[in-house]
């Protein structure tokens, strides 16, 4: 069984490529499930996720504003969805709703099992098994690495690269956690990993740190 990441270096909408094959990707006519923090007003951000994949075919969508659902319902929802997303935000929370509860096994169970899974900035972010956070994205103003999903292994990663001028975050995370796989996507980008490994790139700018040295790939 094949497995699908979509990993967006900013928020939505998808890049038109990489939302095609997402489309393509989806397991059923089943919902496609989407997993947010529910903070005052997300329905609002939601057609931002989802007009793209309408205008492509998708029939319909399943609303997850975390904490509130049911674990039960959760399980229930993400077992069944022919696709998932992970919205952007405070990355805090998404990985203290997701990553340190039941939901990661969840998300790995659906991963493993073939249904592609999207994550945009925040949502991108937890993929990794380490989730490294910038020190423009949290209010202690530190770099922070912290346990992420494990989707992807000995991969680092920084989003809204550019916009941020997070260079010096992403060459100062290799430094400290080793010179592994690792890639800072811009915005308006987008890049699919399968089976693990990078397949496509689409959009603005992604990077990466080899020797000590940062390089444009994209």
């Amino acid at each position: 069984m094949n497995q699908h990441l979509f990993l967006f270096g900013g928020g939505p909408p998808f890049t038109l490529q990489h939302a095609k094959k997402f489309i393509n990707l989806l397991k059923s006519t089943n919902p496609i499930s989407i997993l947010c923090v529910g903070k005052t007003g997300w329905q609002q951000y939601m057609p931002m996720y989802t007009q793209t994949l309408k205008d492509l075919g998708a029939a319909s969508f399943e609303y997850l504003p975390l904490p509130s659902p049911s674990l039960e319902k959760i399980k229930n929802s993400l077992h069944n969805s022919a696709g998932i997303i992970i919205c952007g935000g405070n990355t805090t929370l998404y990985r203290d709703y997701i990553v340190d509860t039941p939901i990661s096994q969840i998300l790995l169970n659906c991963y493993e099992s073939g249904i592609p899974i999207a994550g945009f900035s925040a949502g991108a972010l937890i993929f990794p098994e380490t989730c490294i956070i910038s020190a423009k994205d949290n209010p202690k103003g530190e770099f922070e690495p912290k346990k992420g999903l494990g989707l992807l292994k000995n991969l680092l990663l920084a989003v809204h690269f550019s916009e941020w001028k997070d260079e010096t975050h992403l060459l100062h995370a290799v430094n400290k956690l080793g010179e592994q796989q690792n890639y800072g996507i811009d915005e308006n980008t987008g890049i699919y990993f399968r089976n693990g490994k990078m397949h496509t790139i689409e959009g603005k700018g992604v990077y990466t740190v080899k020797n000590k040295q940062l390089l444009k790939i994209h």
